[in-house]
């Protein structure tokens, strides 16, 4: 078996085998959300659906141009550092990163290597390395035996983001990637869309069989968590194989085959010294002592509420953790579970665990079967007052759902809806007393069960109540209506 070929029995090599010890290291690229491009003034648009309109001299390199740094990117990447609470630069500078490729119009990118933005910080229990900012590269495109190259890509402002090799499997991996991309969608520097290339993530994965690290490989080309978490697993076991035949694990960089689900080779990994870092002599260093808005306390006033801080918030009002991933995960559902929230009269935990019942159920069932419905927050009020109609017993949780589309989609009031449809719960006996005669009467056969003894013969007779009466019937009094007749 060549070390490409990795058994079935070896994929869960990670979590069933402790001869070798993995250890990873994540590196991160987004693309940051401005206005204009890194270097120069082009509009900030790689997805522009005409290739090579968003360029101009600067960003395709022409002779005797020159850069301009973007304030609003480094103000971007500096709440990124100070949300993981990483060491925010007071000197820093550019340098220039130099290799070809065809999608690098200046044979070399800029980027920083010695002075970055942000060192250290932590996040989901992961330790930082640094975070800089650099230049995207443009986008090739291969068709047949042409190759094009589209520049809209070109110069868009690319944080990179590097972990301590502290990771130790898959799992953790992943969980720290998406806890990234909750953090930088809710500080809304990026939207950092994998399946857009809007983030970009490469796994260095070594194994050893002592405290040592062993020889790192990087896997590139990892569009989904899935798909880094799946080649993960896979380099880990393909490089025990190796290992186990006492060969050496080169040193390279790899790509991910996702339909043939295995990492291939792609070239021998660079180093720092094959790039010739060197300080670009056309941007001015930064001395961010001197710019008031780029200060860690100005900075740190200016930060919304952390996802770690509302997920502790969330489960301390006793949602469930699977909630409250899904609404922190789901932009538009968290958006619209805050807005009810400050909606509701009180701070009353049993409405709050209902609206995020009906928010990571009903209600995100109904967005994931039509792509055209949206969430609108000015909506949050009216599905307040459905919750309060629910606690207050004036509708069951049958006609909630009924009305649930009308009023989180549409906005329209639960109680005037209700009235008009005759929806309104009753606990009047005298009302539901006839509703109680005419099921007993229309079933005998679960009448004589409940008198031997069958509890869920109750249930049913309940169950024809309501219906009977579209609902509207306190099913509390409706039960104990059956039971007092009935007996």
């Amino acid at each position: 078996m060549s070390p490409e070929t990795v058994s079935k029995d070896k994929q869960n090599f990670a979590n069933s085998d402790n001869k070798y010890r993995a250890t990873i290291g994540i590196e991160v690229h987004a693309e940051l959300k401005t206005a204009s491009k890194m270097f120069c003034g082009c509009k900030n648009d790689p997805h522009a659906s005409q290739p090579n309109t968003n360029i101009c001299p600067v960003c395709l390199a022409h002779p005797g141009t020159l850069p301009t740094v973007n304030k609003e990117a480094v103000k971007k990447l500096l709440l990124v550092g100070q949300a993981v609470e990483g060491e925010l630069a007071s000197y820093s500078e550019f340098d220039r990163k130099n290799y070809f490729y065809p999608d690098i119009p200046k044979a070399y990118q800029i980027s920083q290597y010695d002075f970055p933005f942000v060192r250290g910080g932590e996040l989901a229990k992961v330790k930082l390395t640094r975070i800089h900012l650099e230049e995207d590269t443009a986008r090739s495109q291969h068709e047949e035996s042409n190759s094009l190259v589209d520049f809209n890509r070109a110069g868009v402002p690319l944080m990179e983001l590097v972990t301590e090799p502290v990771i130790h499997d898959s799992k953790t991996a992943g969980n720290f990637c998406r806890e990234l991309q909750l953090l930088l969608r809710t500080l809304g520097v990026s939207d950092a869309n994998m399946e857009k290339g809007e983030m970009r993530v490469e796994a260095n994965i070594s194994i050893s069989s002592t405290d040592e690290l062993g020889t790192k490989v990087e896997v590139k080309n990892l569009n989904s968590f899935r798909a880094m978490e799946q080649a993960i697993d896979f380099e880990i076991s393909r490089q025990a194989e190796i290992l186990d035949k006492n060969s050496l694990i080169l040193q390279e960089t790899r790509g991910w085959d996702e339909a043939k689900g295995k990492t291939f080779s792609q070239r021998s990994k660079e180093t720092a010294e094959d790039y010739r870092y060197f300080p670009d002599p056309d941007i001015p260093k930064y001395d961010l002592s001197l710019i008031p808005e780029l200060q860690p306390k100005t900075l740190a006033s200016g930060l919304p509420v952390l996802p770690q801080e509302l997920r502790e918030s969330w489960l301390s009002l006793g949602l469930k953790p699977d909630q409250t991933n899904a609404l922190l995960y789901n932009q538009s559902l968290g958006t619209f579970f805050k807005a009810v929230a400050a909606a509701l009269k009180d701070d009353d935990r049993q409405k709050l665990q209902l609206a995020a019942n009906y928010l990571t159920s009903d209600i995100a069932g109904l967005l994931a079967a039509d792509v055209k419905l949206e969430l609108d927050s000015k909506n949050a009020m009216s599905f307040a007052e459905l919750l309060e109609m629910v606690a207050e017993q004036k509708i069951n949780s049958r006609v909630a759902k009924d009305l649930l589309p009308e009023v989180v989609f549409e906005g329209k009031k639960p109680l005037v809806l209700a009235e008009e449809r005759g929806l309104l719960q009753s606990s009047n006996a005298a009302d539901i007393q006839p509703v109680v005669e005419s099921v007993l009467a229309a079933n005998p056969t679960v009448v004589a069960d409940y008198r031997a003894g069958k509890d869920s013969a109750l249930q049913y007779l309940v169950g024809q109540g309501m219906k009977e009466t579209k609902g509207t019937a306190n099913p509390q009094v409706l039960a104990d209506l059956f039971r007092q007749t009935l007996e």
